[in-house]
């Protein structure tokens, strides 16, 4: 099932409607032009109150339709990365990236976990309305260790990506803040996996601005064995 030509169905409907009521409206205006020039002021005054009446509807629909329209952008998800892990040795290993370019590139990582980092600049609620999604740049690729004192005194693995170059969009918000004035926060946003070997996952970014990272199936069922 499609959920999301269902949670585009209404949206549009209420939208459809909305176009359909103000074309009534403006149908309405002209008849109570007419009903001024010949002096039917009663049936004017009636007029008058269905076109007010009309309009209002319009504005409800027309904001219901924006205000769905709206819920379900921030639901959407777009693919970030795709990261397939393998094994070398104890907390050492080789890892897989995909782009959703079909760019690929192969990493060492040590740890127990992956991380990935990236930078988020969300736009303000009328440009998100209006349809602009979450700019994001990947920013590193780390590793993780479940124990704390690993983490202090182990090896560390940092990939950096660095994918926009030497300066974009978020560089020009935090230099030049009033050049882009519907950015409303611009924040960093991280997720991490229990690494296991042959595990697939997948890194995805909704419109809220949030890192999402999902397992796959029989990657999930590896990290729910018991050692």
């Amino acid at each position: 099932m499609d959920w999301t030509a269902l949670l585009r169905l209404p949206t549009t409907i209420l939208l459809i409607l909305a176009a359909i009521v103000l074309m009534f409206t403006l149908a309405q205006l002209i008849v109570l032009r007419q009903r001024l020039h010949s002096g039917q002021r009663m049936a004017a005054a009636g007029r008058t109150l269905l076109v007010l009446l009309a309009f209002a509807l319009t504005l409800v629909l027309a904001g219901a339709g924006f205000a769905l329209r709206g819920y379900r952008l921030l639901t959407d998800e777009a693919p970030v990365i795709e990261i397939d892990a393998h094994i070398l040795s104890p907390q050492r290993w080789s890892l897989v990236l995909h782009w959703p370019d079909g760019v690929s590139r192969q990493v060492p990582l040590a740890g127990d976990a992956w991380r990935v980092e990236a930078v988020v600049l969300k736009w303000k609620l009328p440009a998100l309305l209006a349809g602009m999604p979450p700019l994001y740049r990947l920013d590193r690729l780390s590793g993780r260790y479940d124990d704390p004192a690993d983490e202090a005194h182990a090896v560390r693995t940092v990939v950096g990506f660095r994918e926009a170059g030497s300066f974009d969009m978020l560089d020009l918000h935090r230099q030049f803040p009033r050049w882009v004035p519907q950015v409303d926060v611009l924040f960093g946003s991280g997720v991490f996996l229990p690494l296991v070997d042959q595990g697939h996952y997948t890194v995805s970014l909704m419109r809220t601005g949030a890192l999402v990272a999902r397992p796959d199936e029989a990657t999930e069922q590896k990290i729910a064995q018991p050692f």
